[in-house]
């Protein structure tokens, strides 16, 4: 069991490296083409999530983490483990991607913010993060988590496509993390704490809250089923076959 845990978690650290790197690579170098950023958060996303969500389930956020912990389908001690992994592979990107491009470069561009010019608040900007987590968390659960979920095989390409749509709907406006890592890698290296807890509070609220309803919406029965013969040892015939109808 704890050789697991270690294998699941650096299939964790490895793809939050991935996303944060990939990621503040594509803001940095296309000058924050909008297109061009919400493709490759997709991107990295899609084929890490393809790549180890057999090992992991590819959560790579611990906004996914708290949404698998809070309907008890992880345990606590391995949720533990995932979010320590996640933040220190979101770190290990920002320190690489320091390290890669050259000393002048703006590489505070690369940590998710309020836009102040727009005239984003902190309350908006948790309500928007909330909201696009809520989209992601969603869907995850929905071809992921759902054992009946038609996409199930290529869950990561879903995963992916909701990155890119959240970027474009709200990287203008607080930067689209959806992602407590995501924001805290790069924050820590650059020293760049602007309304921090924002992209903390607005994820876990809503993957959380996604979560929480589609668990009880979807994944849970929605009524006992009678017990059959073979648990009573009772021939009586159950309710609602043909038997019981004509008896």
């Amino acid at each position: 069991m704890e050789h697991d845990s270690i294998r699941r978690g650096v299939a964790e650290l490895v793809g939050a490296f991935a996303l944060v790197f990939v990621g503040m690579s594509a803001i940095v170098s296309s000058d924050s083409n909008l297109v061009a950023v919400a493709l490759a958060h997709g991107l990295v996303i899609a084929v890490m999530a393809s790549a180890v969500g057999h090992i992991s389930g590819g959560h790579f956020n611990p906004a996914v983490t708290f949404g698998f912990w809070v309907t008890g389908k992880m345990a606590s001690s391995l949720a533990g483990i995932y979010v320590v992994a996640q933040l220190a592979g979101a770190l290990l990107g920002a320190l690489a991607v320091n390290a890669v491009f050259p000393a002048d470069t703006n590489l505070d561009a690369g940590v998710p913010t309020l836009n102040d010019a727009l005239g984003v608040g902190a309350g908006s900007g948790v309500l928007l993060e909330a909201i696009l987590t809520f989209f992601l968390v969603w869907v995850i659960f929905a071809t992921a988590a759902d054992e009946r979920g038609a996409f199930k095989s290529i869950a990561g390409l879903a995963i992916g496509f909701t990155i890119t749509l959240g970027i474009l709907a709200g990287g203008p406006l607080t930067g689209a993390a959806m992602n407590p890592a995501r924001a805290l890698g790069p924050e820590l290296v650059q020293n760049v704490w602007s309304d921090f807890w924002v992209y903390i509070v607005g994820p876990l609220a809503g993957g959380g809250l996604a979560a929480i309803l589609y668990d009880r919406l979807y994944l849970r029965p929605t009524a006992v089923v009678p017990p059959g013969p073979s648990e009573t040892g009772l021939d009586e015939p159950r309710p609602g076959t043909a038997a019981a109808d004509r008896s």
